[in-house]
Parts: C-alpha cells; sequence; structure tokens
C-alpha cells in the first residue's frame, strides 16, 4: 500500500520540482547508455514480458542475464521512472515522480530506492545480480488497443519539463524503455539474428540497439532462451505500432557484411553500422514476428 508522504519527504519534493525545471541541456550530450528490463520480483525474466497482474511487474537494470561479460548496465546515479501508454503521451503512473526513483552502484545494478524516501515502491531481491528490482505499480490501466505499457527510466537530473519532445519531463534522448503487457497473450515482437558462416544457429550474445517509437532506446542481446520465446535472437517483445529502429555494428565475432530487413530490403554496413527501420502495423487482432537477419563476415 502506498505511505502518505511526511512533512519531510514533502520539503524534499518541492526540491525536486526545481529539478525539473532546468534548462534543456546541450545538444552535444551523449544519449543514456546501459539497459533496463522488467522482470517479476526475483529478477529471473518473465515469459514474453506478459504478466498475470499489474502488480507482478518489476524493474531491473541492465545488462540483461543474456549480455556477455564486460556488457555495461545503467551508469551509476540516481534514477527516475514512469509507465506511460505506448507514445509516452498518457502518464499512467498515478504518484509522484518523486516517489518513483531508485539508485544504481558502480556495477550497473539497482542499489535502492531511498531516494523516494517514505513514498517509495517495493522492492524485490535480484536473483541474478544481487541487487534490486523495483516495482512498477501504481499505474493505469493502458488505453493502448494492443494492451501494451512502456516503462522509462531516465537519471533524475536529466528530467527537463521544457526540453522539446519531453514525454511528462522525462527527454527520450537520455531514457530508456521497455514495453510489456498485462494479461495479453498477443505476441508482436522484432527480433534480430546474427547469422556466421560454420555455425548451424544464429549467434548469441550479439549487441542490437533498439530505438522506440519516440525515440528512446534500450540495448538487446541475442540469446536462446524458449522461456521468453528467444530463439537466438535479441529479443524486443510488445513493440507499438509505428517506426522502430533496429541498430547493429561490427563486433567481436561479427563483422557485419549486410542486413536484411523485415520487408526484404538489403543493407550494408557504412562505418561498421546499418540502423534498419521496423515499420509495426497495429497487430490488436493477432500476432506478428518482424525479423532483421544481419550476416556476418
Amino acid at each position: 500500500m502506498l505511505k502518505k508522504l511526511s512533512l519531510v519527504t514533502a520539503v524534499a519534493a518541492v526540491a525536486a520540482v526545481s529539478l525539473l525545471i532546468m534548462p534543456v541541456l546541450p545538444a552535444t550530450a551523449a544519449p543514456l547508455s546501459g539497459a533496463i528490463f522488467t522482470t517479476d520480483s526475483s529478477g529471473v525474466p518473465v515469459n514474453l514480458n506478459i504478466y498475470p497482474t499489474k502488480e507482478a511487474v518489476y524493474l531491473n537494470g541492465g545488462p540483461g542475464i543474456n549480455a556477455p561479460d564486460g556488457a555495461a548496465g545503467l551508469p551509476a546515479d540516481t534514477y527516475s521512472f514512469q509507465v506511460t501508454d505506448p507514445s509516452g503521451g498518457t502518464l499512467l503512473s498515478s504518484d509522484a515522480v518523486e516517489c518513483r526513483q531508485f539508485t544504481v552502484d558502480g556495477s550497473g545494478v539497482i542499489q535502492n530506492v531511498l531516494a523516494s524516501g517514505v513514498c517509495a515502491h517495493a522492492t524485490g531481491s535480484d536473483g541474478e545480480d544481487g541487487g534490486a528490482t523495483v516495482q512498477l505499480f501504481p499505474y493505469a490501466d493502458t488505453p493502448n488497443n494492443g494492451g501494451v505499457y512502456k516503462v522509462w527510466v531516465s537519471p533524475t537530473s536529466r528530467l527537463d519539463c521544457s526540453a522539446a519532445g519531453n514525454k511528462n519531463c522525462f527527454v527520450p534522448r537520455y531514457s530508456k524503455t521497455d514495453n510489456f503487457k498485462v494479461r495479453d497473450s498477443r505476441i508482436v515482437e522484432i527480433d534480430t539474428r546474427f547469422w556466421k558462416a560454420g555455425y548451424s544457429q544464429p549467434l548469441d550474445g550479439m549487441l542490437a540497439i533498439w530505438t522506440d517509437t519516440n525515440g528512446a532506446t534500450n540495448e538487446k542481446y541475442s540469446e536462446y532462451n524458449p522461456a521468453v520465446l528467444a530463439f537466438h535472437e535479441a529479443h524486443v517483445e510488445a513493440a507499438e505500432q509505428g517506426t522502430h529502429l533496429i541498430q547493429v555494428s561490427d563486433q567481436a565475432n561479427c563483422a557485419i557484411a549486410r542486413v536484411v530487413s523485415p520487408t526484404g530490403k538489403i543493407s550494408t554496413a557504412t562505418g561498421g553500422s546499418v540502423s534498419i527501420a521496423v515499420s509495426v502495423k497495429n497487430h490488436s487482432a493477432g500476432n506478428a514476428t518482424y525479423f532483421v537477419d544481419v550476416y556476418c563476415r
């Protein structure tokens, strides 16, 4: 149950509000690095990012369990989060942003929610990385006809209510997002596969950077994990309608020769990198998988 704000927390909230009206950040600032994903309280990935109740959804800092050694989690900092519809235009989180904060330590995992004071969200213990998981509830039902929710994470210092294109003060460039569903079994996914001669299956541990329809990003690594329907793929689940980008770059064991989009368009790497636009249709009545196939030298 959500606790009431104390006088001390109310004072802190006033201070935090002043933070939200900070000037626009320089355009040269780098996008936020690292990754986030949704999970249950135990930190063990949940099948398809589909959950039985809104209360069952928790947040974890990256990297995920499928990431290779050396992959980065979120930079050490204090972060805020929100739950919205896929467009980011409808705020579904029902408590104040000051109550939706957590701290990440130098190892890239969530440490605690002490920054939120007495109105902090419930936490669990991550069974994979030893950090904390953070419950997203309370939030309202999504108005999206595909049943999709979007969670956003941004450094609290980067919240900017005056920035162009901000979503409830969250700036896409400085945010990580992940999508999930509650009590909705329809599957709409973007799967990136990395193929190389001499291997019978696509390569695991390969990085694909997903940019959602709002311009926020997240890092996905290819894995074989049938529990989440990832079959040697970098898996984006519950993709919303609209244009997404999948960016792949040269990495260990994969110098990109060509990339084939879901429509069959073939692209070659420029400077060792390729960005593929994926146009997701309205699949409210059924399932769809969009494959991006990367061919490595």
